[in-house]
């Protein structure tokens, strides 16, 4: 990641109350996300600077029966060695990673993975991001193989989503930039954000 910009950013979460609160009053850490559609790969995942978001979010996965009490944890996520899609080097690295994973795919017989849309996303969006995530995960295995490179501690990406923000806009009403924080160490404080209800 360039360090031409502050390393420091602020990330929310949304996630169910109890697990909030142990996160926020008892230390526990934050539930690492490991599915194989994440879109960042594993990691624990983070809105950057959009609370609102966040807690939009939760309040989705109360209305699908998966959270019982929706809530919102923020925290101070120091982003280290960040692979960073919104920088053009980062993004090339990504590119070659795809690369690598396709060629090996195609050695070993294994199936090329595709992103997906389950049907119920708005716009057609493929939300689950079967292919990303193990491009991520190579990525990540190369990365921890090759001993003169060190290992991401986070992923940052942007991602467009939702309806255009007025009839003919380029900008969608969704979008959002997500950090997945791999290094818990990187969170170096959790709070309740105020004033979200």
């Amino acid at each position: 990641m360039s360090r031409l910009a502050t390393s420091f950013v602020l990330g929310y979460h949304g996630c169910d109350k109890d697990i909030a609160e142990k996160a926020v009053l008892e230390g526990a850490d934050i539930l690492q996300s490991d599915r194989d559609y994440d879109w960042l790969g594993p990691g624990a995942y983070f809105w950057e600077s959009d609370p609102h978001r966040a807690h939009e979010w939760a309040h989705w996965k109360k209305e699908r029966g998966d959270y019982k009490n929706p809530a919102v944890i923020g925290a101070v996520i120091d982003l280290r060695h960040c692979l960073d899609l919104t920088n053009r080097k980062d993004v090339k690295l990504l590119r070659s990673a795809h690369d690598s994973f396709i060629n090996v795919q195609k050695q070993t017989d294994f199936p090329i993975l595709e992103n997906k849309n389950p049907g119920s996303s708005e716009n057609g969006d493929r939300v689950l991001r079967f292919l990303d995530c193990a491009v991520f995960r190579h990525l990540h295995t190369m990365a921890e193989k090759d001993p003169d490179f060190s290992s991401y501690d986070t992923v940052r990406g942007m991602f467009v989503e939702g309806d255009p923000v007025f009839s003919g806009s380029g900008i969608f009403e969704k979008s959002h930039i997500q950090i997945a924080v791999r290094n818990t160490k990187c969170i170096k404080g959790i709070f309740f954000p105020p004033n979200l209800e």
